[in-house]
């Protein structure tokens, strides 16, 4: 699901202006320093004028830059609006600031007025520059924020594409096994076709129900891989048996949907099926650490054997293997997740999932 950026909330904006202040401060502390080491008055002098100039000129710019942003996430105004605000800025700041600097000096106020040509020039040229200078930095240092938001939500954008791709894979192969698994019962046994195509309905009806989101929690997966059991019990009869155990505190823990059906349907089809008579799937969920650990246990044939053999995955072949949980693992999860076959200790198949409990 694609998302929208959002514009800065006011905490956000008040905090960035402090740290342009703060910053900006420090600067014309530097700038007034290195005036009076050149000769142009003293320390006390310059650092009321340039904390006059530049404060004036930073509150202009940054607010100015706020105010115009409006709704817009881009943390600055493009185009001849943000050169506008910068002069504009430029030359209030040095207006105001010398005024107050003048004023605190008891002097005649825009005294800069009758400075010499050079002077005045060399004056304009200072705040103008160091003004571009700063505005460069805050505004280098923004854009790079921004984009690396950007680049972020793009990061989510192709993971979200990629898990609903592979969801999309998921839920028509699980609904043509049961259609052609429907058709062979309404030709041989009636009334258990008509208890599968119910089973269906409700499996079909809690599926579509839920929203389309990339997780949901654990229980709404164990409830709808029971809905999946269930059916598959009306078409195996005795033959399938299983059980479902999942802990009271793992209950909200989200997962991506769909993610134990296809390793359900392997354990029945390469595991169960294959044996006469058949045998019990267990779905059991527990904390181990900080990790979610999940394992689909089945008493069938067994991994390994001449009978056993992973499901094919090459396209077209009408099977899903462990590769796309795998690939939908790596995709939410990356190396912090696991899924691993072993032989069961009574017999059988055991996958084992590790998941983040904190993903």
């Amino acid at each position: 699901m694609s998302e929208t950026r959002v514009s800065r909330t006011p905490v956000e904006h008040l905090r960035d202006v402090l740290r342009h202040g703060v910053s900006t401060a420090v600067f014309c502390c530097v700038i007034a320093a290195a005036m009076a080491v050149s000769g142009r008055g003293t320390w006390g002098s310059q650092v009321v004028y340039s904390l006059a100039i530049g404060g004036i000129a930073w509150l202009v710019i940054d607010l100015g830059r706020i105010a115009m942003a409006g709704n817009d996430p881009a943390p600055w105004p493009l185009g001849w609006r943000g050169v506008a605000l910068i002069v504009f800025g430029i030359v209030t700041g040095f207006l105001g600031g010398n005024a107050i600097g003048d004023a605190w000096h008891g002097r005649p106020i825009l005294e800069f007025v009758h400075f010499s040509p050079d002077k005045f020039a060399s004056t304009l040229l200072i705040t103008a520059g160091t003004s571009i200078v700063i505005c460069y930095y805050y505004y280098s240092r923004g854009k790079s924020k921004y984009l690396e938001g950007e680049i972020a939500m793009a990061q989510r954008d192709a993971t979200d594409a990629r898990l609903k791709v592979l969801e999309t894979q998921l839920e028509p192969h699980m609904l043509f096994n049961t259609l052609a698994n429907l058709r062979v019962l309404i030709a041989t046994d009636p009334p258990r076709a008509i208890e599968m195509l119910d089973r269906l309905n409700s499996y079909l009806r809690v599926t579509l129900a839920g929203s389309r989101a990339l997780a949901h929690p654990l229980a709404a997966e164990f409830q709808r891989l029971g809905d999946y059991l269930a059916l598959m019990a009306v078409r195996m009869g005795p033959r399938l048996h299983y059980r479902l155990e999942l802990p009271d505190d793992l209950r909200e823990v989200p997962v991506p949907p769909l993610l134990l059906q296809p390793l359900v349907e392997n354990a029945i089809r390469h595991g169960l099926e294959p044996q006469v008579e058949g045998g019990e799937i267990a779905v059991l969920a527990r904390r181990e650490g900080g990790q979610l650990h999940i394992e689909v246990r089945d008493t069938g044939v067994g991994i390994g054997t001449d009978n056993w053999r992973e499901p094919p995955t090459a396209p077209g072949d009408g099977g899903f293997g462990l590769s796309q949980v795998r690939e939908r693992l790596a995709t939410v999860y990356g190396a912090d997740s696991q899924l691993r076959l072993a032989p069961g200790p009574s017999g059988g198949t055991v996958a084992a999932l590790n998941l983040p409990l904190s993903a």
